[in-house]
């Protein structure tokens, strides 16, 4: 399936959630921040919301410096 992340075209595999696209993206287990349809995805609901076919995604991670 084709969605849209950080502006780029991907093929993800059907069926995903966001925990799901964030694993096969190599973000498991990363501070991040998720952005689904203009919307805030809550971390508690990664696992539930299901990405679907057209959805845009902007993820962020926080890289720590000073």
């Amino acid at each position: 399936m084709r969605i849209m992340v950080n502006g780029d075209e991907r093929n993800v595999t059907h069926g995903l959630s966001v925990e799901g696209l964030l694993a096969e993206l190599g973000l498991a287990g990363k501070k991040v921040a998720v952005e689904h349809n203009l919307a805030i995805v809550p971390r508690s609901t990664y696992a539930e919301l299901q990405v679907a076919e057209g959805d845009r995604l902007e993820i962020v991670h926080f890289i720590g410096g000073g």
